[in-house]
């Protein structure tokens, strides 16, 4: 029997389990936390419910075909639905958009502060919709693993479709004028931990996914998924050791040979890396094993932004929020010279609030709140560590109050609060960072780094920081993917 060992389980893991399970793989994930699932953990306290890390689910059908897959039925495992409104968007100058597949209803509610981008709305919606179809063919289920792949000249010819050079902010601007909507649909950048003034215009397609597609919640809080996945591993066979940390990959004349670990070594050729792929090669791989990716080359990477989060149980409700919010700054591009120039925590940051108990009550105790909050941050850099995370929060809170969210400092019961350093020290995410490296230009937005190494026979990767991306649909795809290839060998 065909033996692979994986290396975290994260949605990405998880997805090459099962697949390499189904097809006969004896399987192995080394995880090092108490717990699978990567940066997506669920955190509970005193009947709140907090979701940490993505709570946005589109593409839902992604998920479902990994159980499906397996000749099992997705319902028996997890249960989506829809959420509506997508999101309540609050603009500093008052207005507020909810965010609906409904087209005519986002007219009106553009045309409140601009008829003319309410009138350009369905041609950037198409636009968005263009963009995601010539990507969902071209890129996004194929490995891609050699230069020879990428420079087939159908994908070529594809890749010029897409105008790779174009700014995601050019390309809105081709559309929209009023700064509203410019924030509004650029924030998306944010999705791939990028910067909408220097990240490419084909990100323009997550417009696409979430007003186009709908987004979804799933039945007991996003956790579930990982707990699903879970769930069909083990039944698939799978084993998964947890706390148990792998300290270094081993090699011998250019192959994987194992991995040495807090509670010994395990021996195996096929080895998956779930986890950021930068953080692995610099931590785990002898430097002579890792030519390709020197300490040199590792530092010119510009990693993606990071996040300031607060798990906030509130003794009261607000009926102003939805299940999904954005608060928007007065000043949406100093935002992103903050945190990718001055590489600072910005004074008066874009904050996202997760209140899944607007859609499932029992999330939360009976006329009470569990938010999730997160500022968008820097990566770190060792010299901008936050000092007084307190302090922060503080000013956080004092920005969601002038806001709207009145009195919201002393209705807080249950807190907990992690900054960059502290989600680099438990998942060993690459300088803090959510995203492994940015897509703030057009070699690390494309030419991520391969699901497979080409240098070290039997070294595969899986997970946001390699191939095809960020969010946990493009995640649970690497894993598919990944997969896939090491089965057809």
């Amino acid at each position: 029997m065909k033996r692979a060992v994986i290396i975290g389980g994260g949605l990405g893991g998880l997805t090459t389990s099962i697949y390499l399970a189904h097809a006969g793989w004896d399987v192995k994930i080394l995880e090092k936390n108490k717990t699978l699932g990567g940066k997506l953990q669920q955190v509970n306290k005193g009947g709140f419910h907090f979701d940490l890390g993505p709570s946005t689910i589109t593409l839902k059908h992604i998920f479902e075909q990994v159980i499906h897959d397996t000749g099992r039925d997705s319902r028996n495992y997890l249960s989506f639905y829809p959420i509506s409104p997508i999101g309540k968007n609050f603009f500093p100058d008052g207005n507020v958009v909810e965010l609906t597949p409904d087209v005519e209803r986002m007219q009106e509610q553009l045309a409140a502060y601009s008829k003319a981008d309410a009138k350009a709305y369905p041609a950037f919606l198409a636009e968005s919709r263009r963009l995601f179809q010539i990507s969902e063919k071209a890129f996004l289920h194929k490995p891609l693993f050699l230069w020879e792949e990428k420079l087939q000249p159908e994908l070529l010819r594809n890749f010029a479709k897409i105008r790779p050079i174009q700014s995601f902010q050019a390309l809105l601007k081709q559309y929209f004028r009023h700064p509203n909507t410019l924030r509004l649909f650029g924030r998306y950048a944010t999705y791939v931990g990028s910067s909408p003034f220097q990240a490419p215009s084909i990100f323009a397609m997550l417009a696409f996914l979430e007003a186009g597609e709908g987004v979804y919640g799933i039945k007991g809080g996003t956790y579930k998924l990982v707990e699903a996945f879970e769930k069909l591993a083990v039944e698939l066979g799978v084993t998964v050791e947890k706390e148990t940390d792998v300290t270094s990959i081993e090699t011998s004349k250019g192959a994987v040979t194992g991995v040495t670990t807090t509670k010994g070594d395990y021996a195996c050729d096929t080895l998956i890396g779930n986890g950021d792929a930068l953080s692995m090669y610099s931590g785990l791989l002898d430097k002579s094993d890792r030519p390709h990716f020197s300490d040199h080359k590792i530092k010119k990477v510009e990693p993606s932004l990071s996040g300031f989060t607060m798990l906030l149980g509130i003794k009261k409700r607000y009926a102003q929020l939805a299940h999904h919010n954005v608060f928007f700054p007065s000043d949406y591009q100093a935002e992103f010279t903050s945190i990718f120039k001055k590489k600072n925590f910005i004074k008066e940051p874009t904050l996202y609030i997760c209140f899944s108990g607007a859609s499932e009550p029992d999330l939360a105790p009976a006329s009470m709140s569990n938010l999730f909050v997160l500022a968008n941050a820097p990566y770190l850099t060792g010299m901008n560590q936050l000092q007084d995370k307190e302090r922060y929060k503080e000013q956080l809170i004092q920005q969601l109050e002038d806001k709207g969210l009145t009195a919201l400092s002393e209705s807080i019961i249950i807190e907990e609060l992690q900054t960059p350093a502290d989600l680099a020290v438990r998942t060993r995410a690459f300088r803090g960072a959510i995203y492994g490296m940015s897509s703030n230009n057009l070699q690390q937005a494309f030419f991520r780094i391969p699901n497979k190494d080409t240098h070290i026979k039997g070294l595969w990767f899986a997970g946001g920081s390699t191939h095809p991306g960020g969010g946990t649909p493009m995640v649970t795809l690497s894993g598919k993917l990944t997969a896939q290839a090491i089965i057809q060998g």
